[in-house]
């Protein structure tokens, strides 16, 4: 019973995932989702019972499979660049697939209506890996491998010289090429360039 009642949960977030992606979310209605899985609203309802809480449930789906940065491990180690290297790609690997871009998009072109889809998709997707990442470079800071500081301003900084290049282009679906040659040399250059303007040598401001 657990196994068929958490498989047709899935067949309707995949079915909300879809609607959502194709007719945004002020286009689509509760019984139209359940109207595409053939079954009553009631059932839908007893799943998940507002919308709101089926595009949480759709975000957590889209997080789960393909929230790879989640997944990259933090070690404490001398290697620091390594360490920021290996999270950058998971990160990139993560924000770069398509589901996460149609989830900016959408999330982008609704947050004036509807703030709280902006909420929840940032509650569940970019402040957990900012969360983990913050708490690493605390360390970082604390092991005097990078200068003292607001670790989650740091962490900010790394994240958006990350989304400068490829994301952009690929989130505005701009007619510029670009390949893993060109996404590596972008995660070099950012960890690089992180790591230089948090030198322990370095004080802030100059």
């Amino acid at each position: 019973m657990e196994e068929a009642s958490a498989a047709r949960r899935k067949v309707f977030v995949d079915a909300a995932r879809d609607a959502f992606f194709a007719n945004g979310y002020a286009g689509t209605t509760m019984s139209s989702i359940a109207s595409t899985v053939g079954g009553s609203k009631t059932t839908l309802w007893t799943y998940f019972p507002s919308k709101e809480a089926l595009f949480a449930a759709v975000v957590d789906d889209i997080v789960e499979h393909y929230g790879r940065v989640q997944d990259v491990d933090l070690p404490d180690t001398d290697d620091l660049r390594n360490v920021l290297l290996e999270f950058v790609r998971g990160l990139m690997d993560t924000i770069l697939s398509e589901p996460v871009i149609a989830l900016h998009r959408l999330v982008l072109a609704e947050a004036n209506r509807f703030p709280y889809l902006a909420d929840a998709f940032y509650q569940r997707g970019p402040r957990r890996g900012k969360a983990r990442l913050s708490e690493f470079i605390a360390r970082a800071m604390a092991r005097g491998q990078i200068r003292a500081g607001d670790p989650m301003s740091a962490t900010r900084q790394l994240a958006g010289m990350c989304q400068a290049g490829c994301f952009q282009t690929a989130l505005f679906n701009l007619d510029e090429p670009w390949d893993k040659v060109v996404l590596e040399n972008e995660i070099s250059e950012a960890v690089d360039s992180f790591l230089r303007a948090w030198s322990p040598s370095k004080r802030p401001g100059l």
